[in-house]
């Protein structure tokens, strides 16, 4: 009977975590077809260069957030592994483990905020074009005036002084266009620079009223994106939530058979082999649903 019951929790355990991942998935791909990520495709930066722009920010953690950190998540896996094993040398070496999450998460947090971050930028950089466009009629001189301008920050302030100097050293935009449409993969820039390389190459009639609807195009594309941040803030508090509530499960276990009975059932090796699969698969669960959280965010 006390088998089937661990059983029944880890098959229960798995089933919910897969079922919430699937949810994720569906949550997020707001924009059908567009879901890419980001991180593979946009401009390589090296995890000091991006540091340096978190800490800019004033998003970087601070030592004494850090080692509050570690130890919440010390102190949470000593409580789980010890309710589980009732074995001090196991809620060392659970507690040990844990605290290597910690800046394994801190990295996906600020490949998080730098995402966010550049998402900001990209929104600047597209409008603003298009109202320099509105004024001086040359695409080029858009993106001088949004350079002068002082409102972009690097990494796209750098890739946009490239596009300028393509452009003049090629006689032609198209260069310039390919080379940020590969480094910022964004449905807004892609359309964006395809309405300008039709402007400039094939003519247009009426290329304000054009703009004026990219405008609103952009304007949808941007509040789809930040509708879709506060949907996977929301969803992620009750991932979390939940992925906890299952380690506490074994409680359930104990209480219905009594806790020397549970500590009996301890000395027979595959109930441990149970208790250990439930509280790594878990884990993982979690670990995947934070790094889905943190990665794709600002994809359209």
């Amino acid at each position: 009977m006390e088998l089937v019951l661990l059983i029944i929790i880890a098959i229960f355990a798995i089933a919910y975590r897969s079922s919430q991942t699937q949810s994720v998935t569906s949550t997020t791909k707001y924009i059908s077809g567009q879901a890419k990520d980001l991180y593979d495709r946009i401009a390589p930066f090296s995890y000091k260069q991006m540091r340096a722009k978190i800490k800019d920010l004033g998003e970087d953690f601070t030592p004494k957030q850090f080692i509050r950190q570690i130890a919440l998540f010390a102190g949470l896996a000593s409580v789980i592994s010890y309710l589980y094993f009732y074995n001090p040398v196991i809620t060392i070496i659970y507690a040990a483990a844990a605290t290597f999450v910690v800046p394994y998460l801190q990295f996906l947090r600020s490949k998080r905020v730098y995402s966010e971050y550049v998402f900001e930028q990209i929104q600047t950089y597209t409008t603003n074009v298009i109202m320099e466009f509105n004024t001086t009629q040359s695409f080029v001189k858009s993106l001088e005036g949004v350079r002068d301008s002082g409102i972009l920050e690097d990494p796209v302030l750098s890739d946009v002084n490239v596009m300028i100097d393509m452009s003049y050293a090629n006689g032609t935009i198209d260069q310039s266009i390919a080379y940020f449409d590969e480094r910022y993969p964004y449905y807004m820039v892609k359309n964006m620079h395809q309405l300008f390389y039709q402007i400039t190459k094939e003519g247009a009639r009426d290329s304000g009223e054009s703009l004026e609807n990219m405008s609103l195009d952009i304007d949808a594309l941007v509040e789809g994106v930040y509708r879709d941040r506060m949907d996977r803030a929301n969803f992620h508090t009750r991932f979390v939530t939940f992925g906890l509530a299952l380690f506490f499960l074994v409680m359930a276990m104990q209480f219905l058979l009594g806790k020397d009975s549970y500590i009996k059932l301890l000395d027979m090796w595959y109930v441990d082999f149970l208790l250990h699969a439930i509280i790594l698969i878990n884990c993982y669960f979690l670990i995947t649903g934070e790094k889905y959280y943190n990665e794709d965010v600002g994809v359209e």
